[in-house]
């Protein structure tokens, strides 16, 4: 009884209760917090100075999250703003993404918000302000993240005093400058990142991409035992990376990629937590440790452009989770098929350029997960496998230079993933219709070059216009006509037909308004250039060099594209004038006419050309003065006018400056130049006075961008060609851009006159100089004793007198020197760099005695012998000296004339010298 009246209280109570919180919830609900006026405040005067500009970010699912502040709401329900729950206080700003631009004040009301704990501005624009040092009194920070906002300068050191740190992000992207390299805009000093790891003991992420700092890393890095992301990309890093860093025990993502000069090598790997290790371009090296197997987690090895070698230890099969490995650009070496089969989640293999040797590939085809395959430049024993064929998720596949034998037979359309393909410089053979890779929808990329494949265009259909290919070469593929299934590709930029037997280029081809590279160099082209090719406006990069081309060069060609950057014609019979109109604005950066007969002047409209870098004419038939107006243009570094008409002063023109500010090659050789050395021009040549590399380097010219693995892009770059006389021999620097700290004046075969100045000897970056076969008199100035950097000196077939000056010793680089056919005398300098020349560099000066030459210099050192001097005495020696010099004189002439007898073993330039002095 007891408990039923229990149980029925209990029940009443319940009742009532639940009644009575019905009650109280309806006539009072919840209250939501409501933030701060001062902080409500602080937030809306940080919105106010900024503006809403979508391409500030970069992702592009991005929006403006502070349109939805406003003052008549509370702040804690404002998007990206998060309040403490207990205390209302703001303790989140979220706005990665949000459009803003505008600078940040070195005084942000954003600074006033002192519970902070969350902090993420990434993906804004804040027009290169610097992080301000007011940063450093948040102290509540957990998470800061400014990445890819466009701050820059130096990193506060006041961020070390964030201490309660678990996660900094100040990561960025390459800013590409005017010269092609990469500039980082934040900077870190060495002092600063000491003290962030010694005060931010509590780190699990510190990414500083793309942040110079320039130093070593302290070993107190392996004190963050939490660490788990490490990424410290493109940041100048040196010296020994700390090996127990790979021994910390949270750490899953090491990133070190690019900093060229950071060296260490790989420790023995305990069990591990990391999924990522990225060497890219690294001083790394050594071999790979067997244990790297105890990586069991690792998804991710990429390690290339290091210094690894040896052989791929077996237990790398071991590392079952692995789907990204990249090997390129190392010396590994053996047969790595054992040892990468077993990696069945694989999706990227890329082991090109070592020194690998593989038996067989048909391995690869049971990697059905591989979307990118490069096994380009090692040797591959065995044909090309059907095999292949199974790998349909295949989008990348290089194979370029490995020996591969054999077909590409019908299996290749099972690849329908494609999206390159890069198969130059092997042995495929076999007919081929081109048009059967139109059915690939997804192919972007298409290489056949330097094979014995026979191609044709077949049959296909004309309305096929659904093909995506982007780049399309087909170099030294026995091509006789351009392959008409191209007419087809109308989205085409980069068509690349080199070394075949093309006569003629089709009317249809200057029709595709996509094209921006067109090379058909190195060909059987005939006939003259079409004014149609003036209707390729997306036209970057147009070169029909090394052809039969003639008649007039289009004069179109300089007026008709704001997109053209290199005209090359070079090589060619093409006649007339060059063209005479360039609009202004225009991008050109690089005119080759050279080895051709064009006629006339040098247009004066060539100064619209801002961003020219190379101009080459050498080689034709041009009757100018020196173009000194061209010293006005900003960027000019090769300015190539040899072999032509050219005459008069060097100099520039009255009341005029020429200043030539980016000035690095010279070439005014076989002229008609005269009057005195142009010492007052040369004064303002001050690239060649340089040694910074960044001042020196030539704008990058990239051609084409493509996907190439995750993240990055494979690029194909156009380079500079350029010929040159260095060191007694004519040399072709096909790559010049890589060449960008070669400083070279050359004058040679003129009739320059007067003194040899000076002030040459300020261009210290010199590292050819040729001043030979002129009029110059005079002697050497011991001031190019101070061209540290000089390769190659040539004074030859000139009047110079006087001695070789002893500061000519100084030239450690110095592997040429010629001052043949003058007039110097005195002993020449003995040390072991003079040692390595010829007498040939010094033959035809009289005056001269030294081991090079049969004229030994007396020795001075011991006791000499010489009766006291008489009017008699003096008379003697008088005589004796007229002897000498007609004994001399008879033998050298003779000797001349019977050298010269010999005919084809005397060069050219000594023939001109003899022909000179009689």
């Amino acid at each position: 009884m007891v408990f039923v009246c229990s149980l029925v209280l209990l029940i009443l109570f319940i009742f009532i209760y639940s009644l009575f919180s019905f009650t109280y919830i309806t006539s009072f609900p919840l209250i939501q917090p409501k933030c701060h006026e001062d902080e409500s405040h602080a937030l809306l005067q940080f919105m106010e100075g900024f503006h809403i500009n979508n391409s500030s970010s970069l992702n592009p699912l991005s929006y403006p999250k502070t349109t939805s502040w406003n003052s008549s709401t509370d702040c804690c329900s404002w998007d990206g703003i998060k309040c403490d729950e207990h205390t209302n206080q703001v303790i989140q700003i979220d706005l990665s993404s949000s459009q803003l631009y505008g600078t940040m004040d070195a005084n942000s009301s954003l600074f006033r918000l002192l519970h902070l704990r969350v902090l993420d501005l990434s993906d804004n624009d804040f027009n290169y302000s610097q992080i301000p040092p007011k940063i450093g009194e948040l102290s509540q920070l957990r998470y800061l993240n400014l990445s890819l906002s466009i701050f820059s300068g130096e990193i506060p050191p006041q961020v070390s005093k964030l201490s309660k740190l678990l996660s900094l992000d100040l990561s960025f992207r390459a800013i590409s400058s005017a010269k092609g390299s990469s500039d980082n805009l934040l900077q870190l000093k060495s002092s600063s990142l000491k003290s962030i790891i010694q005060n931010s003991t509590k780190l699990e992420m510190l990414l500083l991409n793309y942040v110079t700092i320039s130093s070593t890393l302290p070993i107190t890095l392996t004190n963050l035992t939490l660490l788990k992301t490490l990424s410290l990309y493109n940041s100048e890093l040196y010296g020994e990376f700390p090996v127990g860093v790979f021994h910390l025990p949270n750490l899953k993502v090491l990133d070190l990629r690019y900093n060229p000069n950071l060296k260490g090598r790989l420790p023995e790997f305990r069990s591990s937590s990391l999924t990522k290790l990225a060497l890219d371009q690294t001083g790394f090296y050594g071999t790979l440790p067997i244990s790297i197997g105890n990586l069991s987690s690792l998804e991710t090895l990429s390690i290339p452009n290091c210094h690894f070698f040896g052989y791929i230890p077996s237990s790398i099969g071991n590392l079952t989770q692995l789907m990204q490995i990249n090997l390129r650009y190392n010396k590994f070496k053996g047969d790595p098929s054992a040892s990468l089969a077993n990696l069945i989640k694989l999706s990227h293999l890329i082991v090109g350029h070592n020194d690998f040797t593989i038996e067989t590939i048909s391995w690869i085809g049971k990697l059905s997960t591989i979307i990118g395959l490069d096994i380009s430049s090692i040797n591959i024993v065995s044909d090309i496998t059907s095999s292949i064929s199974n790998l349909t998720q295949l989008e990348l596949f290089d194979a370029s230079n490995s020996n591969i034998k054999g077909e590409i037979s019908s299996w290749i359309m099972n690849l329908t993933s494609l999206v390159v393909l890069n198969l130059p410089s092997n042995s495929l053979h076999g007919k081929l219709d081109l048009g059967t890779f139109l059915k690939l929808k997804k192919l972007i990329f298409l290489n056949l070059s330097y094979n014995k494949l026979s191609l044709y265009s077949g049959n296909s259909s004309s309305n096929i216009t659904d093909s995506r290919i982007h780049v399309l070469q087909l170099v030294s593929c026995n091509l006789d006509e351009i392959p008409t299934f191209i007419r087809n590709l109308g989205d085409l930029e980069f068509l690349m037909l080199s070394s075949n037997n093309i006569t003629s280029l089709p009317n249809w081809l200057w029709r595709k308004e996509s094209l921006q590279i067109l090379i058909a160099s190195n060909s059987s082209l005939t006939g003259e250039i079409s004014p149609s090719i003036c209707n390729l406006k997306s036209i970057v990069h147009l070169e029909l060099s090394f052809n039969n081309l003639r008649g007039n060069v289009p004069s179109c060609l300089g007026n008709f594209s704001q997109s053209l950057e290199n005209l090359v014609l070079k090589g060619n019979k093409l006649s007339g004038l060059i063209p005479q109109t360039y609009m202004i604005g225009n991008a050109i950066k690089m005119i080759d006419l050279s080895n051709n007969n064009m006629q006339g002047k040098l247009p004066r409209t060539l100064v619209n050309n801002k961003r020219l870098e190379y101009f080459d004419v050498s080689h034709n038939n041009i009757n100018d003065s020196f173009p000194f107006w061209l010293g006005d243009l900003p960027e000019l570094k090769v300015l190539a006018l040899s072999n032509n008409g050219f005459h008069g002063d060097i100099r520039c023109s009255d009341n005029m400056t020429c200043k030539f500010p980016m000035l690095h090659i010279i070439d005014l050789s076989h002229n008609e130049f005269s009057g005195s050395f142009p010492s007052e021009m040369i004064q303002s040549w001050n690239a060649m006075k340089t040694s910074n590399t960044t001042q020196l380097q030539y704008e990058k010219m990239l051609v084409y961008l493509m996907p190439y693995e995750p993240g990055e892009y494979w690029t194909v770059d156009k380079f500079y060609s350029f010929t040159l006389s260095n060191k007694g021999l004519v040399m072709v620097y096909e790559n010049l851009q890589n060449f960008y700290s070669l400083i070279a004046i050359d004058i040679s075969s003129n009739k320059i006159s007067g003194e040899i100045p000076r002030v040459i000897g300020d261009l210290k970056g010199l590292v050819l100089l040729n001043l030979s076969n002129n009029f110059l008199i005079g002697s050497i100035p011991s001031s190019l004793g101070k061209l540290s950097k000089l390769e190659a000196l040539d004074l030859s077939l000139n009047s110079l007198s006087g001695k070789l000056p002893q500061e000519l010793t100084q030239l450690t680089f110095l592997e040429f020197f010629n001052v043949s056919f003058n007039n110097l005398s005195g002993p020449i300098p003995q040390n072991k760099q003079f040692a390595t020349f010829q007498g040939t560099s010094f033959e035809g000066n009289h005056g001269l005695c030294g081991d090079q030459l049969s004229k030994k210099c007396i020795d001075h050192a011991g006791p000499s012998f010489y009766p006291p001097a008489t009017d008699g005495d003096h008379d003697e020696s008088d005589s004796l000296f007229e002897f000498d010099w007609k004994v001399i004189l008879i033998g050298y002439v003779g000797g001349l004339v019977a050298g010269v007898a010999l005919g084809s073993t005397f060069s050219s330039q000594v023939l001109g010298w003899f022909k000179k002095f009689f």
